[in-house]
């Protein structure tokens, strides 16, 4: 009788994490845990399995390319497992320093268990080819110019988010920064943790200060979970650039005690819990709404450290909220996300033009009711986690019963900055390549006074 074929643990949690996602619109960074757990991995194993998941999925539109060359025909005909494996063997071949005898054998057998012996030949010709040229070699191959349709797959990006991504550069005056950008978005963003205001404070988390952010400290790796103040809820893991947009709606003015703020869209909490530690301090109030049921207990966990009395956390439609009654009012609106694609590998793909405006009209539809919600004389921050021209400035300009004010200033001040290096204003738009950040959006308005 023949011994079973011996399982690579760590390769096949990462093809289970790429079928989830790919097949069944898994979240990687959800599914990864449980599949480690499952298979009882862990140290290296587990770091190897979750590095191959991730930067496959993050740069399976550069593979795709590779593979349709090395196999002559157009990879989206294979049979998803031999596809899969086939991602997963390139990212090891091309990417991470696997001997390519290991990178052919290993894929071999991936597909071979998840899509039949049949399959055994044709991956394995296919590997044989893909080992045969450098990570450079192949690059200059299948994307040899700096066409945007180049740069798309030579940086695994969809093609009509690089055009939004270019526009949107172009629109912010870095015209010439496509490719850096790109570059970036593919390079894994750093642990960033916040020290809230009252509760912590930065020098005693470990890590490093960050350079914009008065309250943020990057880790060098580790687990955050396992930092006492992180435990507490004193501090947590939030991007750099999430920090500052909500703390530049506090900064924009001076607050007066008694003052009633509102996170319109709060979950899952981390800029509610930002504001609500500012909002200790300055004895105001805030009230963070959130739509969906599953999100509101996330909100409540990131408040919990908060002093009591301070936030409210309540479940609603914020479109529906009282007229006139916040002083201060953050819509930190639902948007396609394409401005943290460092953090979430296959974000890129799961996303399609059609969300646009459909997102658009949502975006419209909160901004509408800020301008409601928010007293005479209030301020709006209008923010969203994506550079997008038609999430960003293109709802700002439809916006009415608003006064777009300059918000430079306020980022300026957080940050020890000129406010000249903030663009030409009067909203402020980050870069992960420029800034280090999540490329988040910020607009602020002010109702008009009576």
């Amino acid at each position: 009788m023949s011994k079973p074929a011996r399982i690579d643990g760590a390769r096949e949690a990462a093809f289970r994490c790429v079928r989830d996602v790919d097949a069944d619109d898994a979240y990687a960074n959800l599914a990864m845990p449980g599949i480690l757990s499952a298979l009882n991995l862990g140290g290296r194993d587990a770091a190897f399995a979750t590095e191959l998941a991730y930067g496959t999925l993050r740069m399976r539109g550069l593979y795709d390319a590779v593979i349709g060359h090395a196999a002559r025909r157009d990879p989206t005909a294979l049979d998803s497992p031999v596809r899969w494996a086939l991602w997963l063997g390139a990212h090891q071949a091309l990417a991470m320093r696997v001997p390519a005898h290991a990178a052919v054998s290993e894929t071999v057998d991936l597909a071979r268990r998840h899509g039949g012996p049949r399959v055994a030949p044709l991956v394995n010709a296919v590997m044989r080819r893909i080992v045969e040229r450098e990570a450079d070699a192949w690059l200059a191959l299948v994307a040899p110019s700096n066409s945007r349709d180049d740069m798309a797959i030579r940086h695994s990006h969809p093609a009509w988010v690089v055009k939004e991504l270019g526009d949107a550069l172009s629109a912010d005056g870095r015209a010439g920064e496509l490719e850096a950008l790109l570059a970036a978005n593919n390079s894994p963003a750093r642990v960033t943790l916040v020290a809230r205001p009252g509760l912590v404070d930065r020098s005693e988390l470990p890590g490093e200060p960050t350079t914009l952010s008065p309250w943020g400290v990057t880790l060098a790796g580790g687990d955050p979970g396992a930092i006492s103040a992180v435990a507490q809820g004193a501090a947590a893991v939030q991007d750099e650039g999430s920090q500052l947009v909500a703390g530049a709606l506090v900064a924009y003015r001076e607050v007066e005690p008694g003052e009633q703020w509102l996170d319109m869209c709060a979950g899952p909490g981390g800029k509610a819990a930002l504001l609500g530690a500012f909002a200790a301090q300055h004895g105001a109030t805030l009230q963070a709404n959130e739509l969906h049921e599953h999100r509101v207990g996330l909100v409540r966990r990131a408040v919990a450290a908060i002093p009591d009395g301070v936030v409210t956390v309540t479940h609603t439609d914020s479109r529906a909220l009282p007229p006139a009654a916040f002083d201060r009012v953050l819509l930190d609106a639902p948007c396609t996300g394409l401005g943290a694609l460092r953090r979430r590998p296959e974000a890129r793909w799961r996303r399609t033009p059609a969300d646009v405006p459909v997102l658009a009209e949502l975006q419209a539809e909160l901004l509408a009711a800020a301008a409601g919600a928010v007293k005479p004389g209030g301020i709006v921050a209008y923010v969203t986690c994506s550079p997008v021209l038609g999430e960003t400035r293109d709802v700002v300009a439809r916006a009415s019963g608003l006064e777009l004010v300059d918000v430079r200033p306020a980022i300026a001040s957080l940050t020890g900055t000129p406010r000249r290096s903030w663009g030409a204003g009067p909203h402020v738009q980050l870069w992960p390549h420029a800034h280090g950040t999540d490329a988040m959006y910020l607009a602020m308005f002010q109702r008009p006074p009576g």
